[in-house]
């Protein structure tokens, strides 16, 4: 997704700049690469533990030298949905691994999810979701730490993500299945939000009715010990 500048003073092409502020006339390949277009994504304040700068790169973001990302709003793709095939179009078959970082900005995003991950498996991308921008940029940082290490050890840490985890524990009431839990995370961000939710609340999201969101809500508010 094109993200537009806030900083309109100045109607030339910004000049290639670093995550402190400071210019360079040259791309560093320690850093996070980020197209022109990019400026103004508040994701990018999320990436605070690795260097970033402008480039000119056919990607949205470059994590490395055959790592790259487009950057997807689903709110923007339901509104231009021929976007991603222009860009999937242009970026062609460059690079190893190729992420489609796609932001969850939507309440209902199950139609929008599904036909992407179509679109990801014949274009060869991977598809990863972020429910935040912030959770967008921390993404975009992760991988670009992991950039010379083994798959294995990325894998250990995501599959310990708080996100992960919190999934894992919502399915794990019946019949809540792992969309729902999605579904809940998106609609109330966090758990103190599902945990607030009363039982209409929670029988509007998707996928959810009385009989279930009943369920969810009477174990959610047990008492652990009796």
């Amino acid at each position: 997704m094109e993200v537009k500048s806030k900083l309109t003073d100045n109607p030339e092409k910004p000049t290639t700049s670093t995550s402190s502020g400071t210019s360079s006339n040259r791309v560093s390949n320690r850093s996070l690469l980020v197209n022109f277009t990019q400026r103004g994504n508040p994701s990018l304040k999320a990436v605070t533990n690795v260097p970033w700068e402008y480039g000119e790169i056919d990607a949205d973001y470059e994590m490395g030298t055959n790592m790259c990302a487009l950057f997807l709003s689903l709110r923007y793709h339901s509104l231009n949905q021929d976007y991603i095939h222009s860009r999937l179009k242009k970026l062609g078959n460059k690079y190893e691994l190729r992420v489609l970082l796609v932001l969850v900005d939507v309440k209902d995003p199950h139609h929008h999810i599904k036909n992407l991950t179509r679109i990801c498996i014949l274009a060869d991308m991977t598809l990863v979701l972020a429910w935040s921008p912030e959770e967008a940029g921390k993404i975009l940082e992760t991988y670009k730490i992991y950039e010379n290490k083994p798959a294995d050890n990325l894998m250990e840490k995501s599959e310990s993500s708080p996100y992960l985890v919190l999934i894992q524990a919502l399915s794990s009431i019946k019949p809540v299945n792992k969309t729902d839990a999605m579904t809940l995370i998106a609609k109330f961000k966090t758990l103190e939000g599902i945990l607030n939710a009363n039982e209409y609340q929670l029988s509007e999201c998707p996928g959810f009715g009385p009989r279930k969101a009943k369920k969810l809500y009477v174990t959610l508010h047990e008492k652990f010990c009796r």
